[in-house]
């Protein structure tokens, strides 16, 4: 290992860097982004974007937003960390903001997505076991399903591209198919403790949630005892329209997962429930060291409050309804390039059509080489997830990025 010398935070570094000193988990893109405000971005070479995916749907009041800096820094010069033996007022407003706006009583906070439903998954299972006895343990979630890469939340996750390798996986975890009614009556019987889902898949192909799926996963769940879980990482904190997506459906879970956009980047995790849920999880049952930090909670607390108001969640929907419209436009223009646009809010997949299926990589390359960032949702599915303050320009430059990108592709086909 080299010693730290005085230019180690200076020296130059490219993309090249990456593949030589970081472990190889992920394929980044070529390009190194710099600089960012809004939906702006830049990368090394000056080289400006249109920046489409939010982080994968985190950033939702933009990169840099004003307001979230200038409420971070203040807290930067109070304090950053004081460990689980205390507790600090930013933590305990945001617990408060929380639980006034959603059905839960009590909050847990910790630093991601994977934590928070690992936590979730946990305290059902306690709960489940001093309620009724060891018996009822099992789990189940749904296929092409996403829930963290933690051993225990991968293998709840559906999908198993993502378990292979890391066998013996955790026992009592089944899977149904999503929005499938009968295989949820097939499969939610006395012995499941938890049934975890997403009112929108995201990582499975941005899929909407049937109301009337999830209604019958709530009356399962009363029926037999079992804990219904909301995983709202990325479907939660406005991106659909609603501050979470349960609110849409008339659905209400036992527990209720949040992260993503909770700290538009500052990692932050939430899990959400009941009083009578959340007395199961007693003095060191469960922990994390920098869960529910002062820097965290001061900036999802003012992530909450500047989205959860009925002006800017309207904004949403209309931001929505017209890139649905471009995307349905496109893919009159392009019927045997594109499926039918889906999703809720400005969560939405852009599905190939047969002829081009197993190519989504190719269109967000060819848009991103143009200035436009963008999703994947699988191999067949293009993923738009912009920040939440997307102007009706920036609509329009999308649109015609992404035409200029499919012309591309088409016409090297």
């Amino acid at each position: 290992m080299n010693a730290m010398t005085e230019t180690a935070t200076t020296r130059p570094v490219t993309r090249q860097t990456f593949d030589d000193v970081l472990v190889p988990t992920y394929a980044p893109a070529a390009m190194v982004p710099v600089r960012a405000s809004g939906l702006d971005l830049w990368d090394q070479s000056g080289k400006h974007y249109l920046d489409f995916t939010s982080g994968i749907a985190v950033s939702s009041l933009g990169h840099c937003n004003p307001k979230l800096v200038s409420a971070l820094t203040e807290q930067l010069n109070k304090v950053w960390h004081l460990g689980n033996g205390y507790t600090n007022e930013p933590v305990l407003r945001l617990a408060l903001a929380l639980t006034e706006a959603t059905f839960a009583d009590r909050a847990f906070f910790c630093n991601s997505g994977a934590e928070a439903n690992e936590g979730a998954l946990k305290l059902a299972r306690k709960y489940a076991h001093e309620k009724f006895g060891p018996h009822k343990s099992r789990i189940i979630s749904c296929l092409s399903s996403f829930h963290g890469r933690t051993l225990f939340t991968v293998s709840v996750g559906g999908q198993p591209k993502y378990t292979e390798g890391f066998e013996p996986l955790p026992p009592a975890i089944d899977h149904i198919r999503y929005n499938d009614i009968e295989s949820a009556r097939a499969a939610i019987t006395d012995d499941v403790a938890a049934v975890i889902v997403e009112p929108i898949q995201g990582e499975g192909g941005v899929i909407p949630g049937d109301t009337a799926f999830l209604k019958a996963l709530r009356e399962l769940c009363d029926q037999t005892g079992a804990l219904l879980v909301f995983d709202e990482v990325q479907s939660g904190v406005g991106r659909t329209g609603a501050l979470y997506a349960y609110m849409q459906h008339g659905v209400t879970p036992d527990i209720l997962t949040s992260a993503k956009a909770l700290g538009n980047g500052y990692p932050i995790g939430a899990m959400l429930t009941t009083n009578e849920i959340a007395q199961h999880f007693g003095v060191g049952s469960h922990g994390t060291t920098y869960g529910g930090n002062p820097l965290a909670a001061t900036v999802a607390l003012n992530v909450i409050e500047t989205i959860n108001q009925p002006e800017f969640l309207a904004r949403v929907k209309e931001a929505s309804a017209r890139i649905m419209a471009n995307l349905d436009k496109l893919g009159a223009d392009y019927p045997t390039v594109f499926g039918k646009a889906r999703g809720a809010g400005l969560l939405i997949g852009l599905p190939l059509a047969d002829a081009y299926k197993g190519r989504a990589k190719d269109f967000t390359k060819a848009a991103e080489a143009l200035g436009l960032m963008l999703l994947i949702a699988g191999t067949d599915v293009i993923r738009m997830a912009p920040a939440l303050i997307v102007s009706d320009e920036q609509i329009a430059e999308a649109d015609r990025l992404l035409r200029q990108a499919v012309e591309t592709i088409v016409n090297a086909a």
